[in-house]
């Protein structure tokens, strides 16, 4: 497969994802206050310009999930380094959406990856050394060891809990935008 053919089906493949989201009234219940982003990477991205992502993120209009912008290359930076380094660790991972947490969606996360098969974990980010904390863009492979290495294997969905200035916020990780987004509509349909 050219390039320019996987890319096109990673826009493709986000533009559908996106339309799930956008037609599920459900999903904004999860919308965080940081809003949405959606991400997926090329077979060999090493790059955040190998990821596209949903330019401006996704929010919350008339009800309804709405995306700010349409799918494009390198708009996501912190999406991006997250699949990025997961991929060093559980090849397969391209995708990720982010989404709300709270307790109610933490119980209802963990029941559903329990009936799912998929492996749940979670993140204390007040564990995070001082060291990591001070530079921009440390974090990211300090958090991805962490998780790793807790389960000894890549969670497919996971929180993070609260931080200093940070939102917790759950991650859903998977082969393409569309499961990632199949996998947050459903824990919304729970709510």
């Amino acid at each position: 497969m050219s390039k320019p053919i996987e890319a096109g089906a990673v826009l493709g493949n986000l533009v559908e994802a996106l339309n799930m989201l956008e037609t599920c009234r459900e999903f904004s219940c999860i919308v965080p206050e940081v809003r949405v982003n959606l991400a997926y990477a090329l077979p060999e991205a090493q790059t955040s310009q190998d990821v596209a992502a949903v330019d401006g993120r996704i929010t919350v209009v008339r009800g309804f999930p709405h995306a700010s912008g349409m799918p494009t290359w390198g708009v996501s930076d912190h999406l991006a380094r997250r699949i990025l380094e997961v991929r060093k660790y559980a090849a397969e991972i391209n995708a990720a959406i982010n989404f709300k947490c709270n307790q109610q969606i933490i119980e209802v996360v963990q029941q559903y990856c329990s009936e799912r098969g998929l492996l749940f974990g979670w993140l204390d980010r007040s564990q995070e050394p001082d060291g990591v904390t001070e530079y921009d863009g440390a974090s990211m492979p300090w958090k991805v060891l962490q998780l790793f290495n807790k389960y000894k294997a890549m969670p497919r969905v996971f929180y993070e809990g609260p931080g200093w200035g940070k939102e917790p916020l759950f991650l859903a990780l998977g082969r393409d935008a569309v499961e990632v987004a199949t996998i947050s509509i459903e824990i919304a349909r729970r709510m």
